[in-house]
């Protein structure tokens, strides 16, 4: 088994990508397309063309020199053992000679742009495909940062398309006109707007963590159990109340090899 799909790195590798020998996927123009047009502070446009920044960055400057170089201070790792901080895991790596790469689906973002949540697909230097999430904080002075980052191959992987086929949901590739949700919470103004979230409701033996956006229109939460059991949940405020953007639950993966 290669080194990349020791214990820990399966479930920290496989944040995301696309065939790691092929050329970029996006280009300049497709960056300025999703820049364009888009007002106010809330922009889910900003997280789209950061992720594939992100992803060129891992293909052209090394995997995990672009995950140091993209995460914010206290950045954190969602593993198959459980959350870890990742500026020091990600300190004692050397990059593997292909990156995985990646394309975002959805963006959600807070009221005020401050909190963002972006969820796609990736494949694998080995072509395995799975699914990502990563939460973004904007900083004071340096564009976004991811904050939490969590993925893993789809279990059972889907079958091998073939070249006349026409694209299906498990593909990754990301063009111009290729369409990637991107939802807003609404501002909360006026009388009874700034209702609390919902309580979290955690079965016992659970371990668990939760952020509320700045401005209080977006949280999202993590939860690990045994067996590798991994989920994201991320609620907003919209049409005056709050509603579930993102359920979802990380395939379990087999057991590592014990050759590593």
């Amino acid at each position: 088994m290669q080194k990349l799909l020791a214990p820990f790195a399966v479930a920290t590798v496989l944040l995301a990508a696309c065939a790691p020998n092929q050329g970029p996927r996006y280009s300049d123009n497709v960056i300025d397309r999703a820049l364009a047009g888009a007002a106010g502070a809330a922009q889910p446009s900003r997280i789209v063309a950061t992720e594939i920044a992100f992803s060129r960055a891992a293909r052209e400057d090394g995997q995990w020199t672009a995950f140091r170089e993209f995460a914010a201070d206290g950045a954190v790792l969602h593993g198959r053992g459980g959350p870890i901080e990742a500026k020091p895991w990600l300190a004692a790596q050397d990059d593997p000679s292909q990156a995985v790469q990646w394309g975002p689906r959805s963006v959600w973002m807070s009221c005020d742009g401050g909190t963002a949540v972006s969820q796609g697909r990736f494949r694998d230097p080995a072509g395995q495909v799975g699914t990502f999430v990563t939460v973004w904080e904007r900083q004071r002075s340096d564009g976004y940062r991811w904050v939490y980052d969590a993925g893993a191959p789809d279990n059972p992987q889907p079958p091998p398309r073939r070249v006349a086929d026409p694209p299906s949901e498990d593909e990754i590739v990301v063009s111009g006109e290729s369409p990637i949700i991107g939802l807003v919470a609404d501002c909360r103004r006026g009388e009874g707007a700034a209702t609390a979230p919902p309580a979290l409701s955690i079965p016992d033996g659970i371990r668990h963590g939760a952020m509320l956006s700045r401005d209080g229109t977006l949280r999202w939460h993590w939860e690990h159990g045994g067996a590798d059991a991994r989920r994201v949940v991320v609620e907003y405020w919209k049409n005056g109340a709050w509603e579930t953007a993102l359920d979802h639950t990380f395939a379990a993966q087999p057991p590592a090899s014990p050759a590593g």
